[in-house]
């Protein structure tokens, strides 16, 4: 029988909402010592920061700490509904060239999964190793 995402992704996920500042979002990534924060409105997911976007997006803009998350965030993501065989989330996230999964189900972010949620699960290394090796290759920061 196939593992499902539900089975491994992380449940209690850290979020941030369009309105709130630069400043905590990177305070809420610190706390719960991760690097992207799914953004929620209405409950629904809208967005992703990284502490990359936050870096890079809103330094390159000369954005200061106080600027609404939604200015700097990306916009129209790629999620999974928690059902998902672990599979094809390691082939959708080679596809897409993301690290981390938001785990969506009735339009209600339910958990994330991250490269290293597949890593870690023996049978899946190889999936996650491609789906890292994909998204190195094209990787500008890698560069």
């Amino acid at each position: 029988m196939s593992q499902r995402l539900q089975d491994i992704m992380t449940r209690q996920v850290a979020t941030v909402q369009p309105h709130q500042s630069l400043e905590e979002a990177a305070k809420i990534m610190n706390d719960y010592n991760v690097g992207a924060v799914p953004v929620v409105e209405n409950g629904q997911c809208v967005g992703m920061i990284t502490d990359r976007d936050i870096a890079i997006r809103a330094s390159a803009q000369n954005r200061d700490s106080q600027t609404p998350v939604r200015n700097v965030m990306t916009h129209n993501i790629v999620t999974a509904p928690a059902q998902m065989d672990i599979h094809e989330a390691a082939d959708l996230m080679a596809k897409h060239q993301i690290r981390r999964l938001p785990v969506v189900d009735n339009n209600q972010v339910v958990g994330i999964v991250a490269l290293g949620d597949l890593a870690v699960q023996n049978i899946y290394q190889n999936e996650a190793g491609a789906a890292l090796s994909d998204i190195s290759q094209n990787d500008p920061a890698q560069g």
